[in-house]
């Protein structure tokens, strides 16, 4: 896949100054969820981050977390009008969605993958991403700041946003 295909296939302006980012089922609870693989960092945290080293390169960012796997999908649709790119972490989606995975290459924006957690060295479920394949950059087992990391390599995969 072309890294930059999608964001130039639907055109300039909004579109080229964000970046969705999606978090999926079981995310809210962050800080909670067993902090021993997950850390303490919340939700709240994990968006102000993102949005942060985001804004450093001249990109908005539109946040959505949903235990309900049509909600994210919808997000996702709704990003091929404004967004260049997408940062997702699917939680327990990984390994089971098809759909979801579909609804991502139907946007045709490049992904970044985001794991907090070493998925390959945790259960062997876990090893397998309907996502990485389609994913220009993948982040694994790097904590909360592997987002961070996500958003400077889709970043510069996208390049910076036209001004106004």
């Amino acid at each position: 896949m072309d890294d930059t295909a999608g964001a130039a296939a639907y055109g300039a302006g909004v579109s080229a100054r964000r970046l969705l980012l999606v978090n999926g089922p079981n995310l809210n609870l962050l800080g909670t969820r067993e902090p021993a693989v997950y850390g303490h960092q919340t939700l709240a945290d994990v968006v102000d981050l993102v949005e942060k080293t985001a804004q450093e390169s001249g990109y908005a960012v539109r946040a959505v977390q949903s235990n309900h796997e049509g909600v994210l999908i919808d997000a996702i649709h709704d990003a091929r009008t404004d967004c260049a790119g997408i940062v997702i972490n699917p939680g327990g989606l990984t390994h089971t969605s098809v759909v979801l995975r579909d609804a991502l290459t139907g946007v045709g924006l490049p992904v970044a993958e985001v794991h907090i957690s070493d998925v390959h060295a945790r259960e062997e479920f876990r090893h397998f991403s309907y996502v990485s394949d389609i994913a220009t950059v993948v982040v694994v087992g790097e904590g909360v700041a592997g987002y961070a990391r996500a958003v400077r390599e889709l970043v510069a995969t996208l390049g910076r946003p036209e001004p106004d």
